[in-house]
C-alpha cells in the first residue's frame, strides 16, 4: 500500500494495515462512478464561479481539466492510481497536476460527504433509466407472445394442484402486469433518488453563499434535499429504497424463471427451448437443462437479499455520516449491472420459447373444468352449493365431460385478455419518469461555453 497523503490527511502518514482496511474495494467500485464525479464536479465549478467564490480564470482551468478527465473516463483511460483512497481524490489530483491553483479551489465549498451523495444519484438514475428501458422491452414482448398464445389452454393451478383452466396468453400477460407495478415502485424510488444533495457538505451546510438551486438545476435534478441534516441522512436511506424497488422487480423475473424451469420439464412440458439456450449433462445424453432460468432465478434472489443487508449495516445509526455506508457501496453499486443482465438474457431467451398446443389434450386434465361444469348449473337455476356437490358426485364417479367452449368473458380472463389497457398502464407509469428532463441538462453542462 502506498504512503501517498490523503486530502483529509495532516502531519503523519496512516498506518499501512489500517489504510488497507479502511480504503477496502473503494478504488474498484468508485470507477462506476467517476463519470458523474466529473460532470457533478463540473456543475460545483460553474456554481462556484457564478456565486463568485472562484475567478474566471481559475474556472476555465478547472473546466478544461475536467473536460479532459472526462474523456479520460469516457475512453477506458482512467483509473485510480495505487494509493489513491477514492475517485474523489483521483479526480482531485489530476486536476492539481494540470493547474495546481485551480485544482486546490475545487474542493471550495464541498465535503467529500456531499460529493459522494451526488455521485450516486447521478449513477443510480442514469442505471434506473437503463433497467426502465429493458424492463420495457420485456414487457413489450411478454405482450407480444400473449397476443399469440392466447388461444392456447394452459392448466392453472394452486397447492401444486389441477385448478381451473388458463392460457399461455393469460399466464405471460400476467407478469407483463407485473412490471407495471414493479416500475411503479422503482418511479418512487427515482423520484427520490432524483434530489440534489450537493452543497449540504458534511451534512451541516456551509458557511459559503452557495447557490444550491443553481447545482439542482444544472444536474437536471427535480428537487433539492433542502435540509443539509437530512440530505446526509439520505445516505443508505437511498441505497435501500431503491434496493426495495429492485426487489421487486426481482421477484417478478425470480417467480418468471420457476414457472419457466417448471413448464418446460417432462412432467409438465408446456414449453421447450433449443438445445443452443440449454445444456447438456456429462452423463445423460437425453438432457436438456434450463441452467439460463435457473441462474436466473438465483440472480433474482440474490437480488432480493439486498434490502436486507442495507437494513442491517445501518441499524440503528444516528444522523450524520458513519464510515459504515461504505460497505454497503460493494453490493449496492454491482446489482444494477447484475438486474441489466438478468433482463438482457431474458430478453434475448424467451422469444425462442417454444409452446405446445395441445397441453389439455392429457388424462390428468380432465377434472380441470369442474368450476365451469357447476357454474353452468347455476346459470341453470340450481343453487350453487347444490351444484357443487353435484358436480363433485360426477367426479367421484369419473362421470364429468368437458364442456363444449368456455365462456370466460370480463376484463382479464382466459376470453378477454384487455392486453391494451395493461399497455395503457405501462405507458403512463414510463411517461412519469421524464427522463429527458436530466439529459438536457447534463448535455447542457457539457456544452456550456462562457
Amino acid at each position: 500500500m502506498s504512503n501517498t497523503k490523503k486530502v483529509w490527511q495532516k502531519e503523519s502518514l496512516l498506518d499501512p494495515l489500517v489504510e488497507s482496511f479502511t480504503i477496502g474495494r473503494d478504488p474498484q467500485q468508485d470507477l462506476l462512478l467517476a463519470r458523474w464525479d466529473a460532470i457533478g464536479s463540473l456543475a460545483h465549478c460553474q456554481m462556484l464561479y457564478k456565486t463568485g467564490l472562484i475567478d474566471q480564470a481559475t474556472f476555465k482551468a478547472l473546466r478544461k481539466g475536467l473536460k479532459e478527465i472526462l474523456q479520460q473516463i469516457e475512453s477506458g483511460q482512467f483509473e485510480i492510481e495505487n494509493g489513491v483512497e477514492d475517485v474523489h481524490s483521483q479526480v482531485e489530483l489530476l486536476l492539481t497536476r494540470m493547474d495546481p491553483q485551480a485544482g486546490a479551489r475545487l474542493h471550495t465549498g464541498r465535503s467529500r460527504n456531499d460529493q459522494v451523495l451526488v455521485d450516486l444519484r447521478l449513477f443510480v438514475r442514469a442505471e434506473i433509466q437503463n433497467i426502465v428501458e429493458q424492463a420495457s422491452e420485456l414487457f413489450d414482448l411478454l405482450l407480444k407472445l400473449s397476443e399469440q398464445y392466447k388461444e392456447v389452454l394452459l392448466p392453472g393451478y394452486t397447492h401444486f394442484q389441477v385448478a381451473m383452466p388458463s392460457s399461455v396468453g393469460l399466464w405471460l400477460a400476467a407478469y407483463a402486469e407485473s412490471l407495471v407495478d414493479d416500475l411503479i415502485q422503482l418511479q418512487a424510488a427515482y423520484q427520490v433518488v432524483n434530489k440534489n444533495p450537493l452543497g449540504s457538505a458534511a451534512g451541516y451546510g456551509s458557511s459559503f453563499p452557495l447557490d444550491r438551486q443553481l447545482t439542482t438545476d444544472l444536474l437536471g435534478f427535480e428537487e433539492l434535499n433542502v435540509n443539509a441534516v437530512y440530505a446526509q441522512m439520505t445516505r443508505g436511506k437511498m441505497e435501500r429504497v431503491v434496493s426495495q424497488s429492485l426487489a421487486g422487480l426481482a421477484e417478478t423475473l425470480a417467480k418468471f424463471a420457476m414457472d419457466l424451469v417448471l413448464f418446460q420439464s417432462q412432467n409438465f412440458g408446456f414449453v421447450s427451448f433449443p438445445e443452443t439456450v440449454t445444456t447438456g449433462s456429462s452423463i445423460m445424453p437425453h438432457k436438456k437443462n434450463p441452467d439460463v432460468f435457473e441462474l436466473l432465478r438465483a440472480r433474482c434472489n440474490r437480488l432480493k437479499a439486498l434490502p436486507a443487508q442495507i437494513q442491517t449495516i445501518t441499524a440503528n445509526l444516528p444522523s450524520g455520516y458513519h464510515r459504515d455506508f461504505q460497505i454497503i457501496k460493494e453490493q449496492f453499486l454491482t446489482a444494477f449491472s447484475e438486474m441489466e443482465q438478468c433482463l438482457a438474457i431474458l430478453n434475448h431467451v424467451l422469444p425462442m420459447m417454444q409452446v405446445k398446443k395441445d397441453i389439455l389434450q392429457d388424462e390428468r386434465y380432465r377434472n380441470l373444468f369442474s368450476v365451469e361444469a357447476v357454474n353452468e348449473l347455476v346459470k341453470q337455476g340450481l343453487p350453487f352449493r347444490e351444484a357443487y356437490h353435484q358436480v363433485a358426485r360426477q367426479i367421484k364417479e369419473g362421470a364429468l365431460s368437458e364442456p363444449k367452449s368456455l365462456k370466460h368473458t370480463h376484463i382479464g380472463s382466459i376470453g378477454n385478455l384487455s392486453n391494451e389497457k395493461i399497455k395503457q398502464q405501462m405507458e403512463k407509469v414510463i411517461e412519469r419518469f421524464c427522463f429527458e428532463r436530466w439529459h438536457k441538462a447534463i448535455a447542457k453542462l457539457l456544452e456550456w461555453e462562457e
